[in-house]
């Protein structure tokens, strides 16, 4: 597969509201592929294809070596609060604090088109929520309320 460079602030497309998946067919199974490779390769938590120049509604996040792959996710619901320290491969050496609800329901196709129901709290639900932002273009540093350079 393919290690790709991640688009970094300033970008536009990491701005734009991605466009939904119509069909899962080999392309985007190849563009899973791919940003996991890139994911790896980053040592990050979580990737969306904007984040590799992708306009494309697509996600990866890896947490305690559990890997999700969900295109075209959407959050249903969303309890409680909490704030943490973020940071983002798009954008180098800063991270910022972040309120985020503490647990979400989240649904989106597998790479197989099946539709998954995830339950997330703690790092999963704010990867999640992190991650879906980027398909709005919405980046940490929208919503932090304090934000730190490394």
């Amino acid at each position: 597969m393919a290690v790709y460079q991640i688009v970094e602030i300033g970008a536009d497309v990491l701005r734009e509201k991605a466009k939904e998946v119509k069909e899962v067919n080999s392309s985007i199974i190849k563009l899973l592929d791919n940003m996991i490779d890139t994911l790896h390769a980053a040592e990050g938590v979580g990737l969306a294809a904007p984040q590799i120049g992708v306009s494309k509604r697509v996600i990866i996040v890896e947490v305690d070596n559990v890997l999700l792959e969900l295109i075209n996710p959407v959050i249903l619901e969303k309890e409680g609060a909490n704030s943490a320290e973020e940071g983002c491969l798009s954008i180098p050496n800063m991270t910022g604090d972040v309120v985020r609800a503490a647990k979400v329901r989240v649904q989106g196709l597998n790479r197989e088109g099946k539709m998954l129901d995830i339950k997330a709290d703690r790092l999963l639900a704010r990867a999640l929520q992190h991650e879906i932002d980027h398909l709005e273009g919405v980046l940490f540093v929208d919503v932090a309320k304090k934000t730190y350079r490394s």
